[in-house]
């Protein structure tokens, strides 16, 4: 039977290693042949990957793990995320967006070739990131993780909640997938990435608060009644890396079982036609209005 995915023997590195979508892309991948390294701050019971320690919110942590990386990376799988609603601020954009931006500038660039592949897990959260580019378009200019984390301690708090730095660096990452994919094409690398709607994962208890109930985090899969699984998210997820995809480069693809239709159509409301960077919502009050929301 012909290889159409392509993973056989190929370098595949994936964030989020040890749970959720990044636990169940590292199954699907070492089951198409792939050699996995699996990255994460907490330790996988996956003995099939290549496991290595990192904390996505500290550079060194970085540039330690990708020490132990090989030289040449075929595919590499941003899972990692961060709800916001059990961390910080400027922890949780870290993790999200500033991350990705210098893994990609620091190191993809340089360790892939024509024909390699990226593909983020941003959010249906991030989307009207056209509409807001404002919010978030000048931390593109910034060129290290020390201007990156400098930026941010400019334009929020320290101990801000973190849920507005979900929504925030997700619309960061639809943009910066865009930038990207426009890029590297030049190289012949491609750059994609899958907007998950409501998912069963791990957090699924910090999302259903953030989205003001259960019902509500439903409601915002659809009519199908129930959250994906995380099997579900990764398909797309290794689809898009594979060469099945391998004309396709800038697809966000939304992943919600047709709820973002339902806004287009008019059947479901807007909830994200809404700016999130506002400076009121550094004001104590805001604050402390957000923290009872979760």
């Amino acid at each position: 039977m012909k290889d159409y995915f392509g993973y056989e023997g190929k370098n595949c590195v994936v964030t989020g290693a040890s749970s959720g979508m990044g636990k169940a892309v590292c199954k699907m991948l070492v089951e198409l042949g792939a050699k996995v390294y699996g990255l994460d701050r907490n330790e996988t019971d996956d003995k099939n990957i290549n496991f290595i320690k990192c904390d996505l919110s500290d550079k060194t942590s970085i540039d330690n793990a990708f020490k132990k990386l090989p030289e040449h990376i075929d595919s590499f799988f941003g899972v990692a995320g961060l709800s916001g609603a059990k961390t910080g601020y400027w922890t949780t954009f870290t993790v999200s967006f500033i991350a990705n931006k210098y893994i990609t500038e620091t190191y993809l660039e340089n360790r892939m070739q024509s024909g390699d592949s990226i593909c983020f897990v941003t959010s249906t959260g991030g989307l009207m990131w056209e509409k807001w580019q404002k919010e978030y378009k000048k931390i593109m200019n910034c060129k290290t993780w020390d201007e990156m984390i400098s930026f941010m301690k400019s334009v929020s708090p320290k101990d801000g909640v973190g849920i507005m730095a979900y929504s925030l660096s997700k619309r960061a990452m639809n943009y910066y997938t865009s930038l990207k994919a426009v890029e590297l094409a030049k190289k012949g690398i491609r750059v994609n990435a899958v907007l998950p709607g409501s998912t069963d994962t791990g957090m699924k208890e910090e999302f259903e608060k953030m989205a003001g109930g259960k019902e509500q985090l439903l409601k915002e899969n659809g009519a199908v009644g129930r959250l994906a699984t995380s099997e579900e998210m990764a398909e797309p997820i290794v689809f898009l890396n594979s060469n099945m995809a391998r004309f396709m480069s800038g697809e966000l693809m939304i992943v919600d079982m047709g709820h973002n239709c339902e806004v287009v159509l008019g059947y479901a409301k807007n909830r994200l036609n809404v700016p999130v960077a506002l400076k009121i919502y550094n004001t104590k009050f805001m604050q402390d209005m957000l923290k009872k929301q979760i």
